[in-house]
């Protein structure tokens, strides 16, 4: 429902619960994502509600920080506390983000309440009963070397484009070497920095995170010819069957998206991250 395909809460069950910490489990989370977002993507594509002109600067900027990724991750992160060390640090400021944007949107909320009125765009989710599912549509997008930006309920949103290409390079980066897409990085970014609506940078997240998760499951797949005396090639099996599930729980979610507060969204998002990251920075 956030965008993100929940490849960061699955990586930490598999090192903790599974004893998974070679490069391979980087691999494996890669391998759920491909199996698994297929049936959000199709569900926000089928809506109309699929951020086109984000998803492709996203793309561009994430491919080749995932390449860079892997290669770190097979070769200078291969120690299990130092590796768990590094998802309790990306978890931290991927929670700490979400809370502060939550706790902003709160004050926010209440000034407008205290005042009667509000200069913020509306971001709350449809009622099923007076809008209609054409209002959650996306239009009028448009991508260039300057700028992208698309229509969502009659409010034109805009970004710059380089700018989201260099941070969609760092995510890539940074989830080539965990083992995501990048779409729980992403998420945060385009909420708080950007200001875009939750309800439109969910599709591109989850589309650009399927995308950069195949180039990585190919990439580690190539470094295992390189490094035999490593686990580094995904775990099929076990990559298929989380797979599995999180393709049904995708789906699901991106149907019933629009009619849940994204406060709500946001807030459990964040609760659940905090609670990772504190966990594997100072319960090792």
């Amino acid at each position: 429902m956030s965008g993100v395909s929940g490849a960061f809460l699955l990586l930490p069950f598999q090192v903790s619960y599974l004893g998974f910490s070679t490069p391979s489990v980087s691999a494996t989370n890669h391998l759920f994502n491909i199996i698994a977002i297929p049936g959000g993507v199709y569900r926000y594509i089928r809506d109309g509600r699929m951020a086109w002109p984000l998803t492709w600067a996203v793309i561009i900027g994430t491919l080749p920080g995932v390449l860079i990724g892997t290669v770190i991750r097979t070769r200078f992160l291969l120690d299990p506390t130092l590796f768990k060390r590094f998802i309790g640090a990306v978890l931290l400021y991927i929670g700490g983000k979400l809370l502060c944007t939550v706790l902003i949107k709160k004050k926010q909320s209440r000034v407008t309440q205290s005042t009667g009125s509000s200069s913020l765009p509306e971001t709350s989710p449809p009622s099923p009963v007076l809008r209609d599912m054409r209002d959650n549509r996306i239009s009028n997008g448009w991508l260039n070397a300057q700028t992208l930006g698309y229509t969502f309920r009659g409010i034109t949103y805009q970004a710059s484009t380089q700018q989201i290409a260099c941070i969609s390079l760092l995510i890539g980066l940074i989830g080539g070497i965990y083992g995501i897409g990048g779409g729980a990085l992403m998420t945060p970014f385009f909420i708080s920095f950007f200001n875009l609506p939750v309800y439109t940078v969910a599709g591109a997240a989850l589309m650009g995170t399927f995308i950069t998760s195949l180039a990585g499951v190919v990439f580690f797949q190539i470094l295992a010819l390189f490094f035999p005396a490593i686990a580094v090639a995904p775990d099929w099996g076990l990559g298929i069957l989380f797979g599995a599930g999180g393709c049904v729980g995708m789906y699901c979610g991106a149907k019933v998206q629009a009619y849940i507060p994204a406060r709500l969204i946001q807030t459990v998002l964040a609760a659940s991250i905090l609670f990772l990251s504190l966990r594997y920075l100072f319960f090792i």
